[in-house]
C-alpha cells in the first residue's frame, strides 16, 4: 500500500502521537484506544485511519476484533530520516553554548 498522506503531518498531531505511544506498548482495538481520550470513538477512528494510511499503524484481524499495532519499520525509516538533522542542530547548539560560555568568561 502506497502512503497517501504525509507522515510528518500525521505525527504533528498530539492525539496521533499519543495513539502511537499507546500501541507501541501493545496492540489495541479502536475501542481500547478511544478509552484513553476524551474524544468520540469516531474522532479516534479518524486518527487511526490517518496513521494507517501513513503506514505507521498496521491492523490485524483476530476473530471479530481488529487490533492496531505499531509498524516499527516505518518508525525506523522516519528516525533515520530525522537523525542527520538532529546531529546538525546538536552541533549548532553546542557551538552556541561554547560562544556563550566564552562571552561569560570574558565579562
Amino acid at each position: 500500500m502506497k502512503s497517501r498522506r504525509d507522515v510528518f503531518q500525521a505525527i504533528a498531531d498530539p492525539t496521533r502521537r499519543a495513539i502511537i505511544t499507546l500501541v507501541a506498548i501493545q496492540a489495541m482495538t479502536p475501542g481500547a484506544i478511544a478509552e484513553h481520550f476524551g474524544s468520540s470513538r469516531q474522532t479516534i477512528s479518524k486518527h487511526i485511519q490517518i496513521l494507517t494510511e501513513c503506514e505507521l499503524l498496521e491492523q490485524e484481524q483476530n476473530g471479530r476484533e481488529i487490533y492496531y499495532h505499531l509498524n516499527a519499520i516505518k518508525i525506523k525509516e522516519i528516525a533515520n530520516f530525522i537523525e542527520p538533522f538532529r546531529k546538525l542542530w546538536e552541533e549548532r547548539f553546542n557551538k552556541l553554548e561554547s560562544i556563550m560560555k566564552k562571552y561569560q568568561a570574558d565579562k
